[in-house]
């Protein structure tokens, strides 16, 4: 099998990090879009959530990830010990994980829930796909907020439905790609299907914020109910 190159070049991002919260154990922070959370292998792709902080608190890690283009609340641990005690919770999935979207469309249906087993792609990486068989299972939960129109930078207006969308297992893309599934991409998705509709080519991101964090403070024992809004 030949080797699976990844060719993306991440474009410069000039907004800043912002800690939302910090104690000597751990940092909530919110990750503006298009910013990849841990450097790429290709030199270009240096700059990350991973590469600025640790040069502000040494030693610290990443206990999860944001896709590229995914805002919001990331949990970052200052020690390994700490990292363990995280990647614990989110490994016996008792960290509650709440995003905030844009779907392209009117969703008919006022919630629900997505379960389809995902699995990597190899012929198009770096894509995921929906497989019963190879996959992992994977099950997402949706709520309608509204639905409205979303008025792009250039004038143009497109249907979309705000929902908040709860997963239950955490793979890769799965938020992506069930609302694909679902047959209302993520505006601005560039990979499953959210530039497609009729005026949404000029999204200027992935309408995809990470909004709220549930979990146990390892060391204080205290539930932490982080939440920031979504930008868009």
């Amino acid at each position: 099998m030949s080797e699976i190159v990844d060719t993306f070049i991440a474009p410069p991002c000039d907004e800043q990090i912002e800690i939302l919260y910090q104690d000597e154990h751990l940092l909530l922070i919110n990750k503006p879009s298009g910013l990849l959370s841990l450097s790429g292998k290709n030199p270009l792709n240096l700059d990350s959530v991973h590469h600025r902080l640790v040069k502000i608190f040494p030693g610290c890690t990443l206990v999860h990830r944001l896709d590229f283009g995914t805002s919001g609340l990331m949990m970052i641990a200052r020690n390994k010990a700490m990292n363990a005690a995280l990647c614990q919770q989110f490994s016996q999935r008792s960290v509650r994980k709440i995003y905030s979207a844009l779907l392209c469309g009117h969703l008919t249906d006022n919630d629900g829930m997505i379960e389809a087993a995902i699995a990597k792609d190899a012929a198009s990486f770096p894509r995921m796909t929906i497989c019963a068989t190879h996959g992992k299972p994977a099950r997402s939960h949706y709520q309608v907020v509204e639905r409205t129109e979303y008025v792009q930078q250039d004038g143009s207006v497109v249907p979309v439905t705000r929902v908040v969308l709860t997963p239950e297992t955490g793979r890769t893309h799965q938020l992506r790609i069930h609302c694909q599934l679902l047959g209302y991409p993520i505006l601005g998705c560039d990979l499953y299907g959210g530039l497609q509709m009729s005026g949404s080519a000029t999204t200027t991101r992935l309408m995809l914020h990470a909004s709220e964090l549930h979990f146990v403070h390892p060391v204080s024992g205290e539930v932490i109910h982080a939440r920031h809004a979504s930008p868009f």
